[in-house]
């Protein structure tokens, strides 16, 4: 949850917590745990008193009004609001010299979405994330950081202003995946189609009601998709046409862990 008095956000989630604790402690601008998760954080609390920053085991019902949430697992830190920054050419260049693929998310408004994207994303090792600038609901809140179970730490969220330009500015130069249910690419063919061109992908996950918008279409250099089960036919349509967002990302992000591209 953001404390809007003090920019401040809350990290909560045991497993989001310590992963921050592991690899940023400097952005821990307060902290706060019940008795029985003292001695899980006892190390943390040396570097804590020498920066002055504060920190007290509080009742569980103070946890909750600190994180907005039930689920904060004893745990809560707070950072301040991260600032999602813009994506330019410079970054898109050193992806493109250490041949590094990324995953452009298409007015997937949900933050829970979010966070299991970005935890498979590190869990497979696709840790560049981009996000339209104006979706306000998707952005970094205390629900994407607990639901990414420590990924957060790992990967680099972008924003940009505009997804055409960005496809437009990539043609040729990365592979960009439209994932579609009408698709007629499998996505076995994402890492046989970059491995062959020696090319990073760019993976573009959609809405759930809608799919990828017809820009993203126009786009691409693959729509791909993801097989239903062998046991479905013409006469026997499935009775599920397509799974949740993150689902399908974790299906996709495993078919990239065969990607044999190396630096320049």
């Amino acid at each position: 949850m953001k404390n809007k008095y003090t920019n401040e956000l809350a990290v909560c989630g045991f497993e989001a917590v310590k992963a921050l604790v592991k690899c940023n402690p400097q952005k821990i601008t307060r902290f706060y745990y019940t008795r029985d998760r003292m001695m899980d954080f006892k190390d943390l609390f040396k570097s804590l008193a020498e920066r002055r920053v504060p920190y007290n085991n509080i009742p569980v019902g103070e946890l909750e009004k600190l994180s907005g949430t039930v689920h904060h697992q004893g745990v809560v830190a707070m950072i301040e609001q991260p600032e999602i920054p813009h994506l330019n050419t410079d970054i898109t260049d050193g992806w493109l010299h250490d041949r590094e693929s990324a995953i452009l998310l298409d007015r997937v408004g949900n933050a829970n979405n979010l966070g299991a994207i970005i935890r498979s994303a590190a869990f497979f090792g696709i840790k560049n994330i981009v996000i339209p600038r104006d979706e306000e609901q998707t952005s970094i809140t205390t629900s994407s950081y607990r639901v990414a179970q420590g990924g957060m730490e790992y990967v680099n969220v972008y924003s940009i202003q505009s997804i055409e330009k960005l496809l437009a500015s990539m043609s040729g130069k990365m592979i960009r995946f439209g994932t579609d249910v009408r698709g007629n690419t499998p996505i076995s063919q994402i890492s046989e189609m970059c491995n062959e061109k020696k090319k990073p992908a760019l993976i573009v996950l959609g809405n759930e009601e809608h799919g990828i918008s017809p820009v993203v279409r126009r786009n691409c250099d693959a729509l791909v998709r993801i097989p239903a089960s062998a046991t479905f036919d013409d006469e026997k349509p499935q009775a599920i046409e397509s799974l949740n967002v993150a689902q399908a990302a974790a299906i996709i992000l495993y078919e990239c862990r065969k990607l044999r591209i190396t630096s320049l």
